[in-house]
């Protein structure tokens, strides 16, 4: 499936929720859930029962999106977090968030996690001191990431930095603005990750 590439606003509208797509603008009066809470579309508006698979679709639909994941990709997550021990539903939070585009965007290195996935593409992050360019890549307990240092004195990881400092962090992340770069304290338990979905419904979805 290739990725989407469409306006990042219509799918926060069609989840009905935020997704936290657009970096600063979610968090002010533009954002479209703020001004059409409704799904896009000339029927959008009109309300309609949802099916307990509509629930789950939707639940994994959001998910998905919320983390930029493909559908293979998302898939091969869930086999993944099927297969460890511990809750399922959990376990595929956890590999999520353990993503490198998504850690970059948690530690306050990117505004949104689509500009993340950019910046990891571009090769401006190390892990552990070797270059890494691949978005997916799954971090684990004890790696460090940091911006390479020919890209630290750039006047846009300055500014991006900067701009994210007042942004919460959470604690299984150690974050060193002044070096640019975060280490993984631990991988995350469930109430340490904000995903507004309800992943049991993921699960079911998967399950049948």
């Amino acid at each position: 499936m290739a990725r989407y590439t469409g306006p990042a606003c219509k799918l926060c509208r069609r989840e009905g929720k935020k997704l936290f797509l657009k970096g600063d603008r979610c968090y002010t009066g533009k954002c479209a859930i703020e001004r059409r809470s409704y799904a896009p579309g000339q029927h959008g508006q009109n309300r309609k029962k949802t099916s307990e698979y509509g629930m789950q679709l939707r639940a994994k639909q959001s998910a998905r999106r919320y983390y930029g994941i493909a559908e293979g990709q998302f898939h091969k997550y869930f086999l993944m977090a099927e297969r460890k021990a511990g809750v399922t539903g959990s376990n595929l939070l956890q590999i999520c968030e353990s993503r490198l585009d998504n850690f970059v965007y948690t530690a306050g290195f990117a505004s949104s996690r689509a500009q993340a996935r950019q910046l990891v593409n571009h090769a401006h992050f190390t892990v552990n001191g070797t270059k890494v360019d691949i978005p997916s890549y799954l971090l684990k307990a004890g790696d460090v990431v940091a911006v390479k240092e020919t890209s630290k004195t750039t006047d846009e990881f300055k500014t991006l930095v900067e701009s994210n400092a007042s942004r919460p962090v959470p604690q299984w992340v150690d974050v060193n603005k002044d070096a640019m770069e975060a280490k993984v304290v631990k991988l995350p338990e469930r109430d340490e990750i904000a995903t507004p979905v309800e992943e049991h419904l993921i699960v079911e979805f998967y399950s049948k």
